[in-house]
């Protein structure tokens, strides 16, 4: 099993304040996570948005995907379970765990299911669109140009020089794609009593 650190937030009611940022991407892997691309989770992100009173969770995973114009692809595997996992007494415990696993169904179509939502039972739908339960949470998965900036060029270039030499226009990830996992939930389930959450994701293979 997989671990990213995620963020904590603070403060329920404005933009909330991250007291802990994730430790690192996790874009090239040792051989046997890179070998595994569906569990190999490259990116977590997770905010609050203060309009809608609900909270957005990003699983990444499948690192270095090509480009859809290259023939790239979703990563989808039956066999792994996501978690994104949610802290709100501070004791560096889950106390709500929501799952998210993908199927096909005869004709060989990805589904994708979500269940742990607070106040929810499991829905589920096709991939590659947004799929809502009865209260308006939300999920979608597919592919997506990675998030993630870096300037692979300007990294080398301070190490061999010992020069700062980042250019902020310069994404060596861009056009590069990797498997999303977008969630959308009500914060009232998950918050603790002041408002203060925690939030990981994991992967898990059968």
């Amino acid at each position: 099993m997989k671990f990213l650190n995620g963020l904590t937030l603070a403060g329920a009611g404005a933009l909330l304040a991250v007291s802990t940022v994730a430790l690192a991407a996790d874009h090239a892997e040792a051989p046997l996570s890179g070998a595994d691309s569906a569990a190999d989770i490259a990116d977590f992100y997770s905010w609050y948005k203060s309009d809608t009173g609900t909270l957005v969770f990003v699983v990444t995973v499948a690192p270095l995907t090509g480009a859809t114009s290259d023939g790239g692809a979703a990563t989808y595997d039956a066999d792994v379970l996501y978690g994104v996992h949610v802290d709100n007494d501070g004791d560096n415990l889950a106390d709500h765990d929501i799952w998210i696993r993908f199927g096909q169904n005869g004709a060989g179509d990805w589904g994708i299911q979500t269940s742990g939502v607070p106040g929810s039972d499991p829905f589920d739908g096709a991939v590659g669109a947004a799929v809502a339960n009865a209260a308006g949470d939300q999920v979608w998965a597919g592919l997506a140009d990675d998030p993630f900036f870096f300037d692979l060029e300007g990294y080398t270039n301070t190490l061999s020089t010992g020069t700062l030499a980042f250019d902020g226009t310069r994404d060596s990830l861009a056009g590069v794609n990797v498997t999303a996992i977008v969630l959308e939930v009500d914060a009232a389930g998950l918050l603790g009593s002041d408002g203060t959450l925690q939030t990981w994701a994991t992967t898990g293979r059968k």
